[in-house]
């Protein structure tokens, strides 16, 4: 018996906008994969799709050994005939129903006995005793969230949507509610799919990231694969790379690569494919700083660098760099302080080669730094 969820297929907009997919999914174990690109990209179509609340134009979308839709047999089962459980981004509560009857509106086919049963498990499953009679606009965003996720889950489906699952909630709450969220997702094992912008919450709630752009799954992987890895430049932007710069390879030596950019020779490891043109990644949190001559040290690459630019960002420091090609660094404020950082200074940034990643690239666009 297949244990997979498999997509392929197609959808056209009378825009002329059209959706390519080809993604696959194990069903049998618990695992959260999430659907992360810019707006626009075709997260939610897809979401939609696999939900059967539209249809594709052409293709087939399979469930195990079930079919849920075939473009040539002309099969379209309903949301209800696929049994899975589909959280919006609104949440869409009933208003005219309390807590209790919008989680039991999904399994009132169930005996009397079986739906209360269902019902006080899931009330307290998401911490909710006690709130069974209140009505949605008396709750609390996370409230509202916990409730349409028990509805949403009472019915033991074979899959769990979520679309946008935290947008709606103001960024303190958002926070609160990512690891929440995903250790109630993990306790209950039902295979999900969450479709997200925020890169942040996919590295909170995923195991898996398929990362879309441009109506396709451009990559799919373990969350440090994708981000530390991505396969293009594109992609590379959409995880948060902060610098990405054009670079020639010179060498290779005992698996390093000697890579000029800019003005700057830097060691990295050794792409697989030869290549001699590369796209250079490195993120921001990768670069650390320190003031003066280096001592004694594994890492390879001790840059000498000037401070462009000084942006606070939150708990952490955003530092503009020229060492030949411009360069980011990312740092805490303390350590900002700590080393007395001002804008025309000169600073030692340090680089391990292993936090270069090298994408093979056949053009030579200009040097750039992601901000």
């Amino acid at each position: 018996m297949s244990c997979h969820l498999v997509a392929h297929f197609e959808k056209r907009f009378a825009t002329g906008i059209t959706i390519n997919i080809d993604f696959c999914q194990q069903t049998d174990v618990f695992k959260v994969t999430a659907l992360l690109g810019p707006s626009g990209c075709g997260k939610t179509t897809l979401l939609r799709c696999l939900a059967g609340l539209t249809d594709p134009d052409k293709g087939i979308i399979e469930f195990g050994d079930e079919t849920w839709f075939s473009a040539d047999r002309k099969i379209a089962l309903s949301p209800q005939q696929r049994d899975i459980g589909f959280l919006f981004q609104e949440y869409a509560l009933f208003p005219h129903l309390n807590v209790a009857d919008n989680i039991e509106f999904g399994i009132r086919h169930l005996s009397g006995t079986r739906r209360h049963a269902r019902l006080t498990e899931m009330l307290k499953h998401f911490d909710l005793t006690g709130l069974n009679r209140r009505w949605p606009h008396e709750l609390s965003g996370g409230q509202q969230q916990r409730v349409a996720l028990a509805r949403a889950l009472a019915r033991r489906p074979k899959l769990l949507l979520l679309d946008e699952p935290l947008s709606s909630l103001d960024t303190v709450l958002r926070e609160q509610l990512r690891t929440e969220l995903r250790r109630l997702l993990a306790e209950l094992e039902t295979p999900v799919i969450v479709v997200t912008h925020d890169r942040v919450e996919a590295i909170a709630l995923a195991d898996r990231v398929a990362m879309m752009d441009a109506g396709t799954i451009q990559q799919v992987g373990s969350v440090q694969e994708v981000f530390m890895r991505p396969k293009n430049p594109a992609l590379a932007r959409l995880v948060g790379v902060e610098t990405i710069a054009f670079g020639e390879i010179l060498e290779i030596k005992d698996g390093l690569a000697t890579v000029l950019v800019g003005q700057t020779h830097l060691l990295a490891v050794a792409p697989s494919e030869s290549v001699r043109s590369v796209h250079v990644c490195i993120r921001g949190e990768d670069v650390a700083l320190q003031r003066g001559m280096h001592g004694a040290s594994s890492v390879r690459n001790h840059l000498p660098a000037k401070i462009t630019s000084l942006t606070p960002e939150g708990a952490l420091v955003r530092v503009g760099l020229d060492c030949g090609f411009e360069l980011t660094s990312l740092i805490t404020r303390p350590s900002c302080e700590e080393l007395k950082l001002r804008v025309g200074d000169t600073i030692t940034a340090m680089l391990k080669a292993p936090a270069i990643h090298l994408i093979p690239s056949e053009s030579a666009p200009v040097c750039r730094t992601m901000g």
